[in-house]
């Protein structure tokens, strides 16, 4: 399994779960106010609105919950004032994690992510450290089982940089600006995805096993875990029997 694809396959199995703490929702609403404030309310002009909406209707937050947090975006309501922020460190075994943050309060929050860092044997790094091993990419994700050819004609011919396929399913790549373009082609020929995500694909991954792959992985669900953390990218692999056989 690539590196990139995996910690998406683990959230994906785990999207349930993070509903039913709130936690989803509450990222979900945080990334559609952003979108709303930097590019404006209407979703057909703002592609990363639309992108936020459509990842929240997935997850079933209801319209109305949409429709405030847009709001607030756009200063129609009153709202909480967040920043975006990069913070990169090392983890257990020198894997490298990049993860965007949108708080609040970014001195508490650079006080917990450096907590979390430092008690899972890792450290929170200073900028710049680890983005150079990663490139921002657009990932649509079709369950196993979609026509390949299919998918890989309409991707291609609407501008996407590359599918591959695997046990997992089949993942289109895109160019960043790019994304909202290939889905609205999958649209058109009422193809269905499973998820489509601006992702961060490192240059080269390590493979991880045993003790390792287990506190790298518990600290990869920290961090999804936190309030403040909408994205966590990390340039490990890990064979797949040996992440199934962890549960």
């Amino acid at each position: 399994m690539s590196g990139h694809s995996k910690w998406s396959t683990i959230k994906r199995k785990k999207g349930a779960a993070d509903s039913a703490r709130g936690k989803l929702f509450s990222k979900l609403t945080k990334e559609i106010t952003i979108a709303a404030r930097d590019g404006g309310g209407d979703i057909e002009t703002n592609a990363r609105l639309k992108l936020a909406v459509e990842k929240a209707k997935a997850g079933n937050m209801p319209n109305d919950n949409i429709a405030r947090a847009i709001n607030r975006g756009t200063g129609d309501m009153e709202g909480v004032n967040y920043e975006e922020m990069i913070y990169e460190g090392y983890g257990p075994g020198g894997i490298a994690f990049y993860l965007e943050i949108t708080t609040d309060n970014k001195n508490r929050t650079a006080a917990e992510i450096r907590s979390l860092f430092s008690k899972n044997n890792g450290n929170l790094g200073s900028s710049g450290c680890v983005a150079y091993m990663f490139e921002k990419k657009g990932i649509i994700h079709f369950d196993p089982g979609a026509d390949e050819d299919t998918i890989m004609e309409i991707a291609l011919e609407a501008g996407a940089d590359d599918v591959e396929s695997d046990s997992t399913g089949i993942d289109v790549t895109t160019p960043p600006d790019m994304l909202h373009v290939v889905c609205d082609a999958f649209k058109k020929k009422e193809m269905e995805w499973e998820s489509a995500d601006l992702t961060m694909i490192p240059s080269n991954s390590i493979m991880i096993t045993g003790k390792t792959a287990e506190q790298v992985l518990k600290l990869m669900d920290l961090f999804e875990d936190h309030d403040d953390v909408a994205n966590v990218y990390a340039n490990f692999d890990i064979d797949e029997a040996e992440l199934l056989a962890m549960g």
